[in-house]
């Protein structure tokens, strides 16, 4: 990265992995798929970009329902937005006549799965797949926006 910053340092806020002794990840610790190609490769933030029908709504929606705030806009008219809440980026992109896929485009981890529920109800959206406690350790439910786009909420039990 041009920026020079050490993603493997507790500064840079990332959480990094146990490893065993030759410098993969730690076998007895729940990684997933360890290969010699990857262990050295860090990566950045990465977003979800959203198709939207109209993104004024849509960041209306997003403020109001989960606290995000407009960073980055581009274009006259605006056809692209950056949103940021605490570690949460979401990206829109304005795209008339956009139909929404029938399946999740993004997940979002929350520290509260049943707040955030009752707020999408109270702000109408529809919710997909209703609030549960799920066996691998989610409190989870998938809700849609005006656009359709189905977006997976969990808290971490």
């Amino acid at each position: 990265m041009s920026s020079g910053t050490d993603l493997n340092s507790e500064a840079s806020g990332w959480n990094t992995a146990p490893t065993d002794p030759d410098g993969g990840p730690h076998p007895e610790k729940g990684h997933v798929m360890p290969t010699k190609q990857n262990h050295s490769l860090r990566l950045g933030r990465i977003a979800a970009m959203l198709p939207v029908s109209d993104i004024e709504r849509s960041l209306q929606l997003y403020r109001d329902v989960f606290g995000f705030e407009k960073t980055f806009e581009n274009g006259d008219p605006v056809g692209f937005m950056i949103l940021r809440k605490d570690d949460a980026e979401l990206h829109l992109t304005l795209q008339k006549g956009y139909k929404a896929p029938a399946f999740n485009v993004a997940h979002m981890l929350v520290s509260d799965a049943t707040e955030t529920y009752r707020r999408c109800q109270d702000h109408g959206l529809r919710i997909i797949k209703r609030l549960q406690d799920k066996d691998y350790g989610l409190r989870a439910f998938v809700f849609a926006d005006p656009d359709g786009n189905r977006i997976d909420v969990g808290e971490i039990l």
